[in-house]
């Protein structure tokens, strides 16, 4: 698992880097000293103004050509009536969000949670078991349970990396690669991101079929939140069920998240599908890439505390068995029901791994 995080870590380094300067490096595109520059007609001819505005790239336009470039829509007689607009000047409206709001704040999200998480880490260091390791383990989650979360945590993972190269590949890595090495790059990205959006889908639909009854709003919850989760204050666990108000937010917010990624993903995938306008598809991507980032930096928080941020996380969904000690501070609750037998995890209950932990001497808490 280290070599995949590496990885991942590198990508965000050259995001947080180079990502606020990728709006200022698409704008510069200065054409050759021997270029050949467009004309611009004369101010004062016909249907020209005498002066067009400064923040326009056009002269301004009076009469029926100044309605085309407003965007006014005429009559067709082929059955698409969106042909019946020659000029779509909201595309530039588009161009201007994708190209600076999406890039600028979205590196600015990554960055910041990147600082946030290093200098919680730098102050609280890796949350370990109080009470220590004790060798005897609890079966966390089932087997069915894991695959559901890789399955959607991988596709993720695929997701936010090809939307993040094709997002700020042309300004950073085009020069790098040059044309040809990033159209083919770019151009394995897509496919690898239009299919693996239909695998994150699917994993999303089982872990909320899968966890959502774990995931409702309990008594516990309020005292996790004005406990802070425990993370504020040393040999303090406050109870949790088998997910903490932590552990819900973040499955909430996965839930909705990605729920609002697969609308707006299907509606590039499928254009005009779901919408006419051209505006809804333009704003549908920019919807779609803001949540994105959004998202993408949201989850390093998840990433961070289920593996360098508190000791024994990992194991839970690596093998789907934690320590009892660990699992006491972190979901009380849950393990008094499990060791009671009213919880439904018991229920089939497989043997504890053996390949590396039973060397080491654990063994079930059933035992």
């Amino acid at each position: 698992m280290r070599h995949p995080i590496v990885f991942l870590l590198a990508a965000l380094a050259a995001v947080v880097a180079f990502g606020p300067w990728a709006p200022a490096a698409a704008q510069d595109v200065r054409p050759p000293a021997n270029a050949t520059q467009h004309v611009q007609p004369t101010p004062g001819g016909p249907g020209i103004e005498a002066a067009p505005p400064a923040t326009m790239r056009y002269p301004s336009i009076t009469g029926q050509w100044g309605e085309i470039v407003d965007g006014e829509r005429g009559y067709v007689s082929i059955p698409d009536k969106k042909a019946g607009r020659l000029i779509q000047t909201q595309g530039m409206d588009w161009l201007s969000w994708r190209s600076e709001e999406v890039r600028r704040y979205g590196a600015y999200a990554v960055a910041a949670m990147l600082i946030a998480l290093t200098g919680f880490f730098a102050v609280k260091g890796r949350v370990k078991v109080d009470s220590g390791l004790s060798g005897r383990l609890i079966q966390r989650f089932k087997t069915h349970e894991i695959i559901g979360h890789w399955l959607t945590a991988g596709s993720f993972l695929l997701l936010a990396l090809t939307g993040t190269w094709l997002l700020f590949g042309r300004p950073l890595l085009m020069p790098v690669l040059g044309a040809d090495g990033y159209a083919l790059t770019a151009e394995i990205s897509k496919y690898m991101h239009n299919f693996g959006g239909f695998v994150f889908m699917a994993g999303l639909l089982y872990i909320f079929l899968v966890w959502v009854r774990h995931n409702l709003w309990d008594r516990y919850d309020f005292n996790w939140i004005i406990k802070a989760g425990g993370f504020l204050a040393k040999n303090s666990h406050p109870p949790a069920d088998k997910f903490n108000f932590g552990q819900k937010t973040v499955f909430w917010m996965v839930v909705l998240l990605g729920l609002a990624l697969s609308v707006t993903g299907l509606n590039l995938l499928m254009p005009f599908w779901f919408v006419d306008e051209i505006e809804l598809m333009q704003w549908s991507q920019i919807v779609h890439a803001g949540l994105g980032m959004g998202m993408f930096a949201l989850m390093l928080a998840h990433i961070y505390i289920g593996s360098v941020g508190m000791e024994h996380a990992f194991k839970a969904m690596s093998t789907g068995w934690v320590d009892i000690n660990w699992a006491r501070e972190h979901h009380s609750v849950w393990v008094d029901k499990y060791v009671a037998g009213n919880n439904p995890e018991r229920r089939g209950e497989s043997r504890p791994p053996t390949d590396g932990e039973q060397a080491h001497g654990h063994r079930s808490a059933a035992e």
